[in-house]
């Protein structure tokens, strides 16, 4: 006779999703997310408290390691790294942002393939780094930035760390998710893989990955020559006129 599984214990789910679209508090959303879980679940409130207790002890040192490294980032951003990372762009006359983020998402790739995936990253790159040397490269040529475009340069260093890091990480062989496709397929269907092969395979994916977000790179220098170069030219007209 099959035993019926309770879907109750999803509500869980749901007050996850109702925290965090009213925007309460993540800390309480997710205790309360977790008291509901097992209330559905038919746990003893002494079960449900230990089990928060326990959870929260064994991440009790994560806010510290997610905090250093931001505030090392912000110091060094309050001492002028964005200005020194775009003063130093600048000097590059043939630098431009699809040819800056080529390079980085060529580095970005190659060592999350090795397993560095923490070399690079929103907080401790993108922000600090990569996104003002795509502005500043783009300065150099054009002059002033409208909004718009300084938002598209940001979007795409930041889509670009994703690429390199995404596709990059499939290779390295310890990878969670390679392990777990190891696993499932060996369990599931009886398919027995090498973790070492299934890296491999994903070295084809990451170099059309590559190749796919480098001609976008690419199409975003002429597009941007094309819309700055007008601007331009138009007040140039402007001013002419006057």
């Amino acid at each position: 006779m099959e035993s019926v599984v309770s879907m109750w214990p999803l509500l869980g789910i749901a007050a996850i999703i109702v925290g965090f679209l009213l925007r309460f508090n993540p800390v309480l959303v997710v205790i309360v997310a977790g008291i509901v879980t097992g209330v559905a679940a038919t746990m003893p409130i002494a079960t449900i408290l230990e089990k928060l207790g326990a959870g929260f002890l064994s991440t009790r040192n994560l806010p510290f390691i997610l905090l250093l490294p931001l505030a090392v980032v912000g110091l060094s951003e309050r001492h002028g790294l964005k200005e020194r990372a775009q003063a130093w762009i600048a000097k590059i006359k043939s630098a431009t942002a699809g040819r800056l983020l080529i390079i980085y998402l060529f580095l970005r790739e190659a060592t999350a393939a090795l397993g560095l995936t923490s070399l690079g990253g929103h907080p401790q790159m993108v922000r600090p780094l990569l996104a003002p040397m795509a502005e500043g490269a783009t300065e150099n040529r054009y002059g002033d930035l409208p909004a718009d475009v300084r938002h598209r340069l940001r979007a795409m260093s930041a889509a670009t760390d994703n690429v390199g890091l995404f596709f990059g990480e499939d290779i390295f062989v310890a990878f969670g998710a390679i392990i777990f496709m190891h696993n499932f397929m060996l369990e599931s269907g009886g398919i027995q893989t090498e973790p070492l092969h299934i890296a491999l395979w994903g070295i084809p994916t990451a170099i059309c990955a590559f190749i796919i977000h480098a001609f976008r790179l690419r199409r975003l220098d002429k597009r941007l020559a094309a819309e700055l170069g007008r601007l331009n030219a138009d007040a140039l007209d402007a001013k002419g006129g006057h």
